[in-house]
């Protein structure tokens, strides 16, 4: 009988799922404070259940000498070292759906706040001031809400404020006008957003494209007397440029559950009177506490007894028998999907994946659940796994189409993803070479053949003699040594394309030179 270890505090009821299935469980709710303790034990269980208290290091991971499956109850896995659990074959589950209408709640709940000063207001009515003229506060009604970050939880708060009578206007690259015309928003561009929205609330990963969303420039086109909410993650506002804007007055407030570092002590911004402050409180609620328990001690049980994988952060949803032929083309599948997703800038409406040859007759499904996890991690970071993936694909609206057939080329098994856009599709394919390690083989219809490295340059350029010399001399001065340089082209004097392996990731000033470069017509870095 498996044995799982309980080490934060679940309800009774997730307790229960446990033993109804078949698993035997200690509960011991305060053991994930006590790191020697849990090293100590550790290496008895099959599965851990925790939440965010237990540190799961990889001294723990390394003391676990029979765990198979750790079950976050919750979203947010920072507290588990998730590639020294891979590299010890341990699956690592969360439940990312649990929180969702949560945070948006709290987001609303504090846009209310805000337009109405409630926490000033409070504190001077009970220090017997009565201060009633003080606190003139701004309705919401038929004013405009800017959501930054429509997916998940930004479609569920737009909708609670739709329901309030405000205008809601969304920015967010993916968003497709089909799903925002369904959800009943206006998709726009940032610009736009920061130059109309009387209340703006963020609800994006924090991810490179993502980090100071709202920098110093941007709360500068921001309407003046705009109100703030960000319930999302920290590091998506520049706080020092948030207190600048708000004592100048050109912000009329802020309400932040989520800050920069956390604890967040002693912050600039808790000086200020305008400015409502919470401690992360956006998935702390009786209810979602309850659903994210059950669902991951339902998850750690189904793996254990039946081998099903479900929200699994480190490995798709593959049984024991498939996993030796499946494994190689999901990572094919997942690099197809990246390379795609990472020269995608404008929203998908649509996906096809075409799998042709003996690939067509294996369970396509987590090839395909690969490829859109690669697609979509660009943008939504460490909010999508392989198995979210679909999920959030079906959210944003996107279209997923896929199409098996028989071998009608020279591969015995080949995978094409294509990403349809308002202004293109842009198709990647490859196959296996020996030793499963997956190979491109053509681009936009462009035949070349190319190994897959961490760091890549890929070019799209006019296809005219000189070319190849001038980049070399460039990425030779640049000091970036080339590893394979693999090229193809269309026809001759028509479109060429480059795709180069480097020995360390390109700098954003070395890709505005090699943009410049004569001939060029998109430069991207990419990496795997």
């Amino acid at each position: 009988m498996p044995k799982v270890l309980v080490s934060d505090k679940l309800s009774t009821t997730a307790v229960q799922i446990f033993k109804d299935n078949g698993v035997e469980v200690d509960y011991l709710p305060d053991l994930g404070k006590d790191k020697d303790k849990l090293l100590e034990v550790i290496g008895q269980y099959d599965g851990l259940a925790i939440r965010s208290a237990t540190k799961v290091t990889e001294k723990i991971i390394a003391n676990a000498a029979n765990l198979k499956v750790i079950g976050r109850a919750g979203i947010g896995v920072d507290n588990v070292d998730i590639p020294a659990a891979t590299a010890k074959g341990i699956i690592v589950m969360n439940t990312p759906f649990g929180n969702s209408i949560t945070t948006a709640e709290h987001a609303i709940a504090l846009m209310m706040a805000l337009a109405r000063q409630l926490p000033e207001a409070d504190a001077s009515t009970r220090a017997s001031k009565w201060e009633k003229n003080r606190f003139m506060g701004v309705e919401v009604t038929n004013k405009v809400l800017g959501v930054i970050g429509c997916g998940n939880i930004g479609s569920l708060a737009a909708e609670r404020a739709i329901g309030l009578k405000m205008k809601v206007i969304a920015y967010d690259p993916f968003l497709t006008p089909e799903r925002a015309v369904n959800i009943g928003v206006e998709k726009v561009e940032l610009d736009d957003l920061l130059a109309r929205a009387d209340f703006i609330t963020l609800h994006t990963p924090l991810t490179d494209s993502t980090r100071n969303i709202l920098s110093r420039e941007n709360l500068a086109r921001t309407k003046k007397g705009v109100r703030i909410v960000n319930c999302a993650r920290g590091g998506l506002i520049d706080e020092a440029a948030l207190k600048d804007a708000l004592e100048a007055g050109h912000v009329a407030g802020a309400a932040l559950d989520v800050f920069a570092e956390e604890p967040a002590k002693d912050n600039p911004l808790f000086a200020l009177p305008n400015v409502i402050c919470t401690p992360h409180l956006g998935a702390s609620t009786t209810e979602a506490q309850e659903n994210v328990a059950l669902q991951v001690a339902e998850q750690i049980a189904a793996y254990l007894m039946t081998g099903e994988i479900t929200n699994a952060l480190n490995f798709p949803s593959i049984s024991a028998e498939e996993a030796p032929r499946l494994t190689p083309f999901v990572k094919l599948a997942e690099v197809l999907g990246s390379f795609a997703g990472q020269l995608t800038e404008t929203s998908i409406n649509g996906v096809r994946i075409e799998y042709e040859g003996d690939v067509a007759g294996l369970n396509t499904r987590p090839m395909t659940a690969a490829a859109l996890n690669g697609i979509l991690k660009p943008l939504v970071g460490e909010g999508v796994n392989m198995v979210s993936a679909p999920v959030l694909a079906k959210e944003r609206g996107m279209n997923v189409e896929v199409v098996t057939r028989e071998q009608q080329g020279a591969y015995d098994n080949f995978v094409r993803v294509t990403v349809m856009t308002e202004r293109q599709a842009r198709g990647v394919a490859g196959t296996l070479f020996a030793g499963g390690k997956p190979r491109i083989i053509e681009v936009k219809d462009i035949n070349l053949d190319a190994e897959i490295t961490p760091a890549m340059l890929y070019i799209t350029n006019e296809d005219k003699p000189g070319f190849i010399g001038r980049l070399g001399t460039l990425l030779g001065d640049l000091k970036v040594n080339i590893a394979n340089f693999n090229l193809g082209r269309a026809a001759p004097g028509g479109d060429a394309i480059a795709l180069l392996s480097v020995d360390t990731p390109l700098t954003d000033g070395e890709l505005v030179k090699i943009r410049a470069l004569a001939g060029v017509k998109q430069a991207k870095g990419l990496k795997f």
